[in-house]
């Protein structure tokens, strides 16, 4: 069996994921839906050829001595691929995701405008939060495309691994790929800042002394991009707090209530046919009176400044479910399943 074919049929199907493990058919994702590629049911000895045609020894070594490993590679259709092979009840098995070959334009991406405004900024830290395939990595790709092509900087890209290609246009770029350029995010972003940046994307800020350091980048003159896996602002804040110990955490309530820029955190929703996703956000753009509450340890009560800014292109997630909702564009049941606060939909929709 060929992967390389196997991922082509499943570009051509607009898949976003194809998963591959024994004793099942090779199954694509195909939005939020399973697929099978193949009606072939796979052995160790085929999902072990399979990932041998996209790894070399070192991965290998590393996933038989970790039990898993994450990288990237470019296919020669000019897709590049994420990838994570990992052993399950002694066996292999492979991730993988689909990155298309071209980094998405803002516009594509139906994203609201005031995340454009963005990249505008000189410094201070923009997060993408969401859950895992919420579209996170395009949208930051798309931003940083943005910011290449229309002002002179110097970009660092930290990834694990490296997803979407960038070349040099206004700006220079250089991407770092974690265990392969750096040994870890904290050794790369501490390097970074010696390297006369002027934007630096986070892939991911996992630990408490990555955010430590991405607040101290923004602190300091820098515009950092970043992802959580969360969904809402307030819980976002409330996730970077309590990243610290007791004792650490009002510092950093007030290095965040200086630093934050802005909040976006999205989810893709299927269409109300099902043959396609929409994408749903929250935006927060912190005003006076967002720090103030950040600073004063009153994260709860951001929810409702964020719905009732629009004026200042603020808005929640709930509310915009609901748009997409009496836009005819999700249905009643994943209207429901989708948003956080169940009795304020019913509020405003009378449902």
């Amino acid at each position: 069996m060929d992967l390389v074919e196997l991922l082509n049929k499943a570009v051509e199907l607009k898949a976003s994921d194809v998963h591959i493990t024994v004793n099942l058919s090779p199954i694509a994702r195909i939005n939020g839906k399973f697929q099978k590629l193949s009606p072939d049911l796979l052995t160790n000895n085929d999902v072990y050829n399979l990932a041998s045609q996209i790894t070399n020894e070192k991965i290998i070594h590393k996933i038989n001595e970790q039990g898993e490993a994450d990288f990237s590679v470019s296919l020669p259709n000019k897709h590049r691929i994420r990838v994570n092979v990992y052993k399950q009840r002694g066996n292999y098995a492979m991730a993988i995701r689909i990155i298309p070959n071209e980094i998405p334009k803002f516009e594509e991406l139906k994203l609201p405008n005031a995340i454009k405004e963005f990249v505008n900024k000189q410094k201070g830290l923009v997060l993408i939060t969401g859950p895992t395939g919420s579209g996170k990595s395009s949208t930051l790709a798309s931003l940083i495309d943005l910011i290449n092509e229309t002002r002179e900087c110097h970009i660092i890209t930290l990834e694990d691994p490296i997803e979407y290609i960038h070349n040099h246009k206004k700006s220079i770029i250089n991407q770092r790929e974690i265990g392969r350029d750096s040994v870890d995010f904290n050794s790369a972003l501490r390097a970074s800042l010696r390297q006369d940046p002027d934007v630096i994307l986070i892939g991911e800020m996992r630990d408490a002394e990555t955010i430590s350091i991405a607040l101290r980048a923004a602190e300091t003159g820098h515009l950092v991009f970043s992802t959580m896996h969360t969904i809402g602002a307030a819980k976002t804040i409330d996730r970077i707090i309590d990243s610290f110990e007791a004792s650490k955490q009002q510092q950093i309530r007030s290095q965040l209530s200086t630093v934050c820029t802005g909040i976006v955190s999205q989810q893709l929703i299927p269409t109300i046919d099902e043959k396609a996703r929409v994408v749903a956000t929250e935006v927060m753009i912190p005003n006076t009176a967002i720090r103030n509450l950040i600073r004063e340890n009153k994260i709860y009560q951001i929810q409702n400044i964020i719905q009732t800014s629009s004026k200042q292109n603020m808005f929640s997630m709930d509310q915009d479910v609901s748009r997409l909702y009496k836009q005819g564009l999700i249905s009643k049941d994943n209207l429901i399943t989708k948003c956080n606060d169940l009795q304020y939909i019913k509020t405003i929709l009378y449902i």
